[in-house]
């Protein structure tokens, strides 16, 4: 029959650490699940449109410009 103390014991024993973020035991196991599914789903948006790669990464750049506080480049008026 199905002990679920063994159970207890296996979901104990996972870990994760990434930096400031720890996690230990069922959180653990629910946020390497969630990164598995969240990575397969960006790679078959990739596959099925690989075109957004590059506005994505683009887009990226100007967010993270904006969050440093960098100024956004300019374009300058023509004169007529």
């Amino acid at each position: 029959m199905f002990n679920f103390r063994d159970l207890s014991r296996v979901t104990k024993t996972f870990r994760l650490e990434i930096g400031p973020l720890k996690a230990r035991g069922v959180p653990a196991i629910l946020l390497g699940s969630a990164a598995i599914v969240a990575s397969a789903g960006f790679a078959r948006l990739l596959v099925q449109n690989p075109a957004v790669l590059s506005e994505t990464i683009r887009e990226a750049t100007r967010f993270v410009g904006v969050l440093r506080g960098d100024t956004p480049r300019q374009l300058n008026p023509i004169d007529d």
